[in-house]
């Protein structure tokens, strides 16, 4: 079945938390699933915040291939919730300070890990993911189509989120975390909300614009 690329880009936007599935080193080969928070990037890849120590990233370094699958059980209903399941695999970012502004604006309490020293950004390259939209409707999408539009500069999504921080369409209780050419990141008393944009756009004006509607729309 078809499935239009944009469903799965507004899942991996809307979801806090995704199972990351390893290859083990020991004992060798069998899948070794766990739970991280994660924030998309301008791209779209999940990125996680992973300690050295921990055995998932020490599979990664040894095999950077990875499952990753992201769940929207907000009403509880599990077995027909949206998911998708990407594949495809990780690599560390480095120290980049443009990664770590945009990953705290979703995650704040990482700071205290990033301050230990021992953290460090991976982002999964998608090749692949099945999205399951609910019961009957799947489909594989191809990573690359994901997105046609080039990502959005950080420069220009920090004018963005200050367009809005200190703007008048500013709500109490409602922080945006993130924007891209086709919508928006919002923490809304405590959850993360995802406002799609009419139309994707290369456009700033035009982003601003649907930026500031958007945000009254946010519930």
């Amino acid at each position: 079945m078809n499935i239009d690329p944009a469903l799965a880009l507004h899942l991996l936007h809307r979801c806090t938390f995704g199972t990351l599935a390893t290859h083990a080193r020991e004992p060798q080969g069998f899948p070794y699933p766990t739970v991280v928070p994660f924030a998309p990037d301008a791209s779209h890849r999940p990125v996680i915040l992973v300690s050295g120590l921990a055995e998932h990233t020490r599979n990664l370094a040894a095999d950077p291939r990875a499952g990753f699958l992201v769940v929207d059980a907000s009403d509880g209903d599990v077995l027909n919730a949206e998911r998708a399941t990407l594949l495809g695999r990780f690599a560390p970012l480095g120290d980049d300070p443009h990664v770590t502004a945009r990953y705290l604006r979703y995650e704040p309490d990482a700071a205290r890990y990033l301050a230990l020293g021992d953290f460090a950004f991976w982002a999964l390259e998608i090749e692949r993911l099945r999205h399951i939209v609910g019961f009957g409707r799947m489909g594989w999408v191809d990573g690359a189509q994901l997105d046609a539009l080039p990502p959005l500069a950080f420069d220009d999504e920090r004018a963005l989120w200050a367009a809005y921080d200190t703007g008048d369409a500013r709500r109490d209780g409602l922080d945006l975390l993130g924007v891209d050419r086709h919508g928006a990141d919002w923490r809304c008393n405590g959850r993360r909300v995802r406002t799609p944009f009419d139309a994707p756009s290369a456009d700033i004006g035009a982003l601003r614009e649907q930026l500031i509607a958007g945000a009254t729309d946010v519930t």
